[in-house]
């Protein structure tokens, strides 16, 4: 090989080295950029993460967001807010207030034992019944069962003040009533089936769609602060004549027919 040839290869080869470097050099300006660029966006990601939790954090819930909504009273109700619920004989003298949470395990034991004979004195005219529902037990065990409950009570309500009443029943009954932990009436299907033990409410498609709609949420809130208002401490409690009705040597409510019939007596004759 001559010399001439032997410098020419040495110079093409270096000229091939230099384009690749370049070449190279510039795939590797480019994966920075790439780099840069996905950090970038990650970062924004991040930002814009972090900004949607703030946001989502400071949304209102559902029933906060409930408040606001347009008031919807259910029949059978008067008031201004539709928020008095009195059941029974207009006829009748007395009035029985009844303080329940729906899921107040007491309350359901209370309906189980006692309900039917309160029932009675109410069909037979002895008194008249003035429910007040609370729902103060979503906040000490968290969830939202006893307010979507006392919604699903407001659309029962609306049919009838018989359907209103049998459909508590149930909801208390040792069949259907949960474990106070046991957030299982925030679920709109679980209540309609309760309802559909029910006659007044068995595929009554206007109650399920005020169920499922929560039509009457706004009116369960209403109601709740209507029990926050009154002074009472804890469900189920009685009252008449502006006086509680307990148990012998005991603040709590009666929780046996025969104390209850004993309380009950000393109340209509006071």
């Amino acid at each position: 090989m001559s010399k001439r040839n032997s410098q020419a290869s040495k110079s093409a080869a270096r000229e091939r080295l230099r384009q690749e470097r370049e070449r190279q050099a510039k795939r590797d300006k480019v994966k920075r950029q790439v780099i840069v660029a996905c950090s970038l966006v990650g970062v924004l990601a991040i930002a814009g993460g972090i900004s949607y939790a703030v946001v989502q954090g400071n949304k209102p819930d559902y029933w906060e967001a409930a408040k606001d909504d347009k008031l919807v009273k259910p029949a059978n109700t008067s008031g201004t807010d539709g928020t008095t619920v009195v059941i029974g004989k207009s006829s009748a003298k007395k009035t029985l207030e009844m303080y329940e949470d729906p899921r107040c395990p007491v309350c359901a034991q209370f309906e189980q034992t006692v309900g039917a004979t309160v029932d009675k004195g109410v069909e037979d005219g002895k008194y008249k019944i003035q429910y007040i529902g609370a729902t103060f037990l979503d906040n000490s065990l968290t969830g939202e069962g006893s307010k979507n409950a006392l919604s699903a009570l407001g659309a029962a309500l609306n049919v009838s003040p018989e359907a209103f009443l049998e459909y508590k029943t149930a909801m208390y009954s040792a069949k259907w009533h949960p474990e106070e932990s046991d957030d299982k009436f925030k679920d709109d299907s679980y209540l309609i089936e309760i309802a559909d033990t029910v006659d007044a409410l068995k595929g009554n498609k206007t109650f399920q769609n005020a169920v499922k709609n929560g039509t009457y949420d706004k009116w369960a809130l209403e109601m709740s602060a209507k029990f926050d208002d009154s002074g009472v401490q804890g469900t189920p409690t009685l009252k008449m004549n502006g006086k509680a009705l307990t148990a012998p040597g005991s603040d709590n409510a009666p929780m046996t027919v025969a104390d209850f019939n004993t309380a009950l007596e000393a109340a209509l004759k006071a």
